[in-house]
């Protein structure tokens, strides 16, 4: 039986994905930045996706203490205290330790789901109801349940989970055992992978609840444990961040997937199709946005196309702009720096951009 008041929501907000150069950098994230032209950044896109599944006051977001003020900016109606702020880049599974030592302390009954803050949902009832479905399933159960989405190509920039679909659950007839996660593959792989119904993408969200991820953590990563274990009596106080600014760098620098995922005995994936991207690239937002007649995407105030296709044009502070005679390019411009390129060729730009 699952209480709603039970729910919480971790947003994981620290990243420095600087992917989409030069709309995002390291001083602005993608996660801070109205990637789709809709008004809403990626964070506050989802922040709002998960309205319904748990109250506002049991939302938490983990980030670098960096992003402080950028995040209460996007994020005013989230209190002080939820706003977790790392001294330093540890990876997902400190991060992940911290807030659930944390929610422990509120609610030992909580029921937690862990997403990255970066990504899109196209189908949001969808991705409601399987996410209020697997925390039906994980609120008494020991169970530890990953997304896995439904692949619609042979994509080598996405982890994979190997699904034995040979058996339901039996208190949820859509969540499996997890065979195996597989790295990132090469093209070759990634082919053989979707030619067989049982991988699916690594969405990076995790359902669990807080004894679930606290015992893994205990039984897989002690030593990273035993940091949060220590810091228990300083948890909304005032010395809390002065301790986890001298604790949390001892941690070992470490994801979650390694540090849990793959040791654990009791996983499972929910096997789901609501729309969902990562947005890493510039290609991956122009198959993502909508498009127009000639599969042109154009984020900005005032952009004219001619004889133009296959384009993404990202010019949300220029007045106006026009466009023609270009197949297949980016055209992007922030805070003074303008890029035009090749979409195919988007790799090379981040060593142009570092120079």
């Amino acid at each position: 039986n699952m209480n709603i008041n039970n729910n919480h929501v971790v947003v994981m907000a620290g990243g420095i994905g600087s992917r989409f150069w030069p709309m995002s950098t390291s001083e602005n994230p993608k996660q801070f930045i109205d990637v789709l032209g809709c008004g809403k950044t990626l964070l506050q896109l989802t922040v709002d996706r998960f309205r319904g599944i748990c109250p506002p006051e049991n939302l938490w977001i983990v980030t670098s203490r960096r992003y402080a003020d950028i995040v209460k900016e996007q994020l005013p109606e989230i209190a002080e205290d939820h706003i977790l702020l790392e001294p330093c880049r540890r990876n997902t599974a400190p991060c992940i330790a911290y807030v659930s030592w944390k929610i422990k302390k509120l609610n030992p009954k909580a029921n937690i789901v862990v997403t990255p803050s970066d990504h899109i949902v196209m189908d949001v009832p969808e991705f409601v109801r399987v996410i209020n479905s697997t925390l039906k399933f994980t609120a008494d159960s020991d169970a530890i349940v990953t997304l896995g989405m439904k692949t619609t190509r042979p994509e080598t920039g996405y982890g994979y989970i190997e699904a034995d679909l040979s058996m339901a659950c039996p208190s949820n007839h859509e969540i499996y055992r997890v065979d195996a996660f597989k790295e990132k593959p090469d093209l070759e792989t990634a082919r053989r992978y979707i030619q067989r119904k049982n991988y699916f993408w690594n969405a990076g969200i995790f359902i669990w609840n807080v004894s679930t991820v606290i015992n893994a953590l205990r039984v897989y990563q002690p030593g990273i444990a035993e940091v949060f274990e220590r810091m228990m009596p300083y948890y909304f106080t005032d010395q809390e961040q002065q301790m986890v600014d001298e604790l949390f760098p001892t941690c070992e620098s470490i994801s979650i997937d390694y540090a849990v995922m793959e040791k654990a005995e009791e996983i499972y994936v929910f096997p789901a199709s609501f729309g969902w991207s990562d947005l890493g690239t510039w290609g991956s937002l122009h198959e993502n946005s909508r498009r127009d007649s000639h599969d042109n995407v154009c984020i900005g105030n005032d952009i004219k196309v001619y004889e133009t296709r296959n384009c993404v044009i990202h010019t949300t502070q220029e007045k106006k702009v026009v466009v023609q005679g270009l197949d297949g390019y980016i055209v992007a411009e922030k805070d003074n720096t303008l890029l035009i390129c090749r979409l195919s060729e988007e790799q090379r730009i981040r060593e142009f951009s570092e120079d």
